[in-house]
């Protein structure tokens, strides 16, 4: 297994190359996560990465201990914007990357430069290391024995609230070795259950409950759907969701484009009538970010490679009622590999 610092140098190789290939010179990085996966060093105030040749690091005066114990890249103190625009001057940069996702205020100071919005390095962390691999299966144990501790049908017998047991989820999993949550914990019951993105609620815990939950490890995401059924009409919606998530997670290999793993679900769940009550894609890749590409949606082509991890996700959500969504994570292999051992049916 490659150390962090060839793991870093592999990375921006192959990003130069590509930076190469589309007559960049250089690219601009500021995205934390971003400078995170090439250099080792997360930010907490700001920090520019430039990639070029012999990568820097503009990092703050707050974090310079944090960034000359972490970072594998060389780094320099931030003085000013005028300070980074004369040194890429002085490098002979003229046309410069930008990430998609870079504030307005940044642009406009470097709006001197031929400056184009590039996807290398989302593009490059599609595909997982070994080591991104291992980071993201712990987090999955982590999620999922948690999970079975927390108790969800003796939490609802009780009468405990929506807000309390996701907060007690939130404590389980940092007992159990995570650094956080990897976002907001859905902790949805009874017809709230239908709103895809619930917030949890002073409100006893009705039925079904949906729960939609991960955590981070070193970084690294996990992001699990379970939802526990009390009846009959439940039972029968769930049946159908499960044989979705089924035959979706069967239909994940390398060379298959990511839009025809959401046919899948999507068709199975249309064929029983409740097409227009599937109102999302049937998943996503994740990594350092809970949302990553490529998703499994029916506008994404993308063709899925070894070493991608992607969530299959489908829900059926009635308005009023309730919804049912079961989700997995997927590592993409010459057939999809599904994370942790967690019952779909708790």
């Amino acid at each position: 297994m490659m150390g962090n610092n060839e793991i870093h140098e592999f990375h921006i190789k192959n990003i130069l190359r590509k930076l190469d290939e589309n007559d960049l010179d250089a690219m601009l990085v500021a995205n934390f996560n971003n400078i995170y996966y090439l250099s080792g060093y997360l930010s907490t105030s700001f920090a520019f990465l430039i990639i070029k040749e012999n990568p820097i690091i503009f990092v703050s005066g707050m974090d310079m201990e944090n960034a000359s114990n972490t970072s594998s890249i060389d780094i320099v103190k931030y003085e000013s914007f005028d300070k980074m625009i004369e040194y890429l001057k002085e490098e002979e940069i003229k046309t410069l990357a930008i990430e998609s996702d870079l504030t307005a205020n940044v642009y406009e100071k470097f709006k001197d430069f031929n400056l184009k919005i590039s996807d290398v390095i989302s593009t490059e962390r599609m595909i997982k290391t070994d080591d991104e691999i291992e980071k993201i299966f712990k987090a999955a144990d982590i999620a999922h024995k948690s999970l079975l501790e927390l108790d969800v049908r003796t939490k609802q017998e009780k009468g405990v609230e929506e807000w309390e047991c996701a907060y007690e989820l939130g404590y389980l999993m940092r007992k159990n070795g995570a650094s956080i949550e990897s976002f907001d914990t859905i902790f949805a019951s009874g017809p709230v259950s239908s709103l895809p993105h619930s917030t949890p609620r002073h409100h006893v815990l009705d039925t079904p409950v949906l729960v939609d939950y991960g955590c981070k490890f070193e970084g690294y995401c996990s992001d699990t759907t379970r939802t526990f059924i009390y009846n009959e009409k439940q039972e029968e919606i769930s049946d159908i969701v499960l044989e979705a998530h089924d035959k979706a997670i069967k239909a994940v290999e390398a060379g298959v484009k990511a839009s025809q793993v959401d046919k899948v679900a999507r068709d199975i769940i249309s064929e029983y009538g409740y097409g227009d009550n599937f109102i999302h894609s049937t998943g996503h890749s994740f990594g350092l970010d809970i949302h990553e590409n490529p998703s499994l949606s029916m506008r994404d082509d993308t063709v899925l490679e070894n070493n991608m991890f992607v969530t299959v996700e489908p829900g059926i959500y009635l308005e009023g009622e309730f919804g049912i969504r079961i989700e997995d994570m997927v590592l993409v292999d010459k057939k999809g590999k599904v994370v942790g051992n967690l019952p779909q049916i708790l």
